[in-house]
């Protein structure tokens, strides 16, 4: 075990005037929401700990002038204290922005460059003992939440290694992330391709419905019984909640499939939100809230493409319904698509086969390259693993 120090996180805050603070009250409303601004730092920005520099609302440089302990920029931590409680993320030491602003629901935290490397916490508070260490404070009654957010964080129990060994453990776990970004990068790049690819070949003046040139499987659930999470059987997706980027993450099984999607079927949400897509990895069963669309002319790529840069499609059926939007397999069937003429037909699902190779060999490193993250964080944050032997490790990866 590690012999490092640990101490209160305010002890190794920057020495200035509410460096762990948050906007209080009625300081900051959703009507003072504008199109431009100062970006208001919510919880769609930190999902899972990664921050999205993007699908900000903002409020006025004016306002954000008057809540200055609310004020973030490069390098300032963010912990989540209502909602999704215990989780934490970084202001990226790239920004889009000059200036951010946290939101009621998020605490900043600027720590004292001199003594502590922001992103070495950052990842300590990514482990299971860091999280914990935030979530042993939360409610559970209502929406979870921390009742004294701000001293709550100060009163953050952190370990505290030479500067030199927390930069370390920053550049081992941060060069893995970043080839996790480099790859995600080269998958969003192909899928503007791809896109650009199918559009420009499209024939929108003859189109076609669904049923021409797909098979339809509309799901159907097992008994509940029939469940587990111990790889028994056929793996199994109801809706949406395990989609990823391209392939489903496989969390449940079933020991008595009904409805079965074949592996390269598009798997298609009939269900709020209507229209989101995957590609089924693997034969599987599949519930009530998707559909396998399966290519009739050998061109699952093209199909794939087709009905993902559709989403006026969908829109429709997101509004049909007093509560959940939805699509029946009528409906599903009789949906019109634009055609590719039989001249682009198989140029376009070669290149688009291509395209998809890539994606799937980013998507697969990055799973290796996450495992292998997940793996290192404890170790060197317990110290059972020294930093240079990390290093070793990863600079084979990356």
């Amino acid at each position: 075990m590690s012999d490092w120090e640990a101490v209160r996180l305010d002890a190794l805050a920057a020495d200035e005037k509410s460096a762990i603070s948050k906007p209080y009250g009625s300081a900051m409303v959703k009507d003072d929401y504008r199109s431009t601004g100062v970006p208001v730092v919510r919880g769609v920005n930190l999902a899972g700990g990664t921050f999205h520099d993007d699908d900000f609302v903002f409020i006025e440089p004016a306002l954000a002038d008057r809540i200055p302990g609310a004020n973030m920029r490069a390098g300032d931590l963010v912990v989540t204290h209502r909602g999704t409680v215990g989780q934490v993320s970084m202001i990226p030491r790239a920004p889009r922005h000059e200036r951010y602003v946290a939101s009621t629901s998020h605490v900043k935290v600027r720590l004292d460059a001199t003594r502590a490397v922001p992103e070495f916490f950052y990842y300590w508070f990514q482990s299971a003992r860091g999280r914990d260490s935030i979530l042993v404070h939360s409610s559970t009654v209502g929406v979870p939440g921390i009742a004294q957010p701000v001293t709550t964080v100060k009163g953050l129990t952190v370990p505290f290694p030479p500067i030199g060994v927390q930069r370390g453990i920053a550049q081992v776990l941060g060069a893995l992330d970043d080839k996790i970004a480099a790859n995600s990068g080269v998958v969003t790049t192909a899928d503007a391709l791809a896109a650009s690819l199918t559009r420009s070949v499209l024939d929108m003046t003859r189109q076609v419905a669904l049923n021409e040139i797909a098979l339809v499987t509309m799901g159907s659930s097992p008994p509940g019984t029939s469940y587990n999470e111990v790889g028994e059987g056929t793996v199994f997706y109801q809706g949406v909640r395990d989609f990823g980027v391209r392939y489903p993450d496989n969390r449940v099984w079933t020991t008595e499939p009904v409805r079965m999607a074949k592996a390269g079927d598009c798997l298609l949400s009939v269900r709020a939100p209507v229209g989101r897509l995957n590609l089924s990895a693997e034969d599987t069963c599949i519930g009530r809230g998707l559909a396998s669309v399966r290519s009739l002319a050998a061109t699952p790529m093209t199909l794939f493409h087709l009905l993902r840069d559709a989403p006026e499609a969908w829109a429709p059926y997101e509004a049909e319904g007093t509560i959940f939007g939805s699509i029946n397999k009528d409906q599903l069937e009789a949906l019109r698509l634009p055609t590719v003429p039989e001249e682009f037909v198989e140029g376009l699902e070669q290149q688009l086969r291509a395209l998809e190779a890539s994606v799937a060999s980013c998507l697969d490193e990055n799973l290796k390259l996450a495992g292998m993250r997940d793996a290192l964080l404890p170790q060197l944050m317990s110290g059972k693993i020294r930093v240079k032997d990390a290093e070793q490790m990863v600079g084979d990866v990356v």
